[in-house]
């Protein structure tokens, strides 16, 4: 029980410091990209202490494998309500480049912001674990040095994983986009906790670029290319289909519609067609 407080109170101090973050951004709108950075933080540095419920937890501090899950679960709810259009996801800033609904720049900055929460987010978690507040961060702290890599089939079936999850992942977003945050949140906090659930023996399905540089990359077992072509690449092709089919094209690369004939929103009544040709 120990543990579980310990790792509760941790989730409630990253949750604290994104909620101050975003609260902040609202006076300066020009900075809103670093909302991305405390989105990231906040996702990457609590999935952290998820992985070692999942590792360790069970037979250092009596944590099954359900209080995982609960708290995956909730975490990635909490995530939803209090980031809101922060996504942390550089596959959804890239989704809303190739929608025209995001300048390049702010993009560019927005997944560096991303990628750079991740990263301070790993160093957090590792600090946190020295602290060693209970028998499981004592643990998790020895098997730092030589973490578990997520990837556990080849990089091929791994790409496929992370492409066909990301691609019914980003397909139900898109279908979602426009719901209230009542329904699209819980949504895709279920659909996400059931891929990592089920792809759990395969790649995690994080479906996450920076999540997975904070979360696998630095482990050994594949070099850093074949982690990118894994959960970069994966996710990315999966998005971009996903888009195409939802849309028929790709607004930044395509202004035809590619797969849907547009029909006019108006049609004129036949019995106004007679009658202008009666004139004539």
């Amino acid at each position: 029980m120990s543990g579980l407080n310990a790792s509760l109170g941790y989730f409630v101090a990253i949750v604290i410091f994104a909620a101050l973050v975003r609260t902040l951004l609202r006076k300066w709108p020009r900075f809103s990209f670093i909302s991305e950075f405390a989105s990231s933080f906040m996702l990457v540095a609590c999935w952290l202490e998820v992985q070692t419920i999942v590792e360790v937890g069970q037979w250092a501090g009596a944590l099954g494998p359900d209080v995982a899950v609960t708290m995956l679960f909730g975490l990635l709810l909490t995530h939803g309500v209090i980031c809101g259009a922060a996504s942390g996801n550089p596959s959804l800033v890239v989704q809303k480049f190739l929608q025209l609904e995001a300048s390049t720049l702010h993009t560019l900055l927005a997944v560096t912001a991303q990628f750079a929460g991740a990263h301070l987010a790993l160093l957090a978690a590792v600090y946190y674990w020295k602290l060693e507040l209970t028998d499981m961060h004592m643990i998790k702290n020895l098997m730092a040095a030589e973490c578990s890599t997520s990837l556990l089939v080849s990089v091929l079936q791994g790409f496929f994983t992370e492409f066909v999850c990301a691609f019914i992942l980003h397909l139900i977003y898109l279908s979602l986009q426009r719901r209230s945050a009542l329904i699209r949140v819980p949504l895709i906090a279920v659909l996400l906790t059931f891929f990592t659930h089920t792809a759990r023996g395969y790649t995690s399905a994080y479906m996450n670029p920076s999540l997975a540089y904070g979360l696998t990359f630095h482990c050994s077992g594949f070099t850093f290319t074949q982690y990118a072509v894994v959960y970069w690449l994966g996710p990315l092709t999966g998005m971009t289909l996903a888009l195409l089919l939802y849309m028929g094209h790709i607004p930044r690369i395509f202004a035809k519609n590619l797969l849907y004939f547009q029909k006019t929103r108006f049609r004129v009544p036949k019995g106004e067609k007679a009658e202008k040709k009666k004139k004539k």
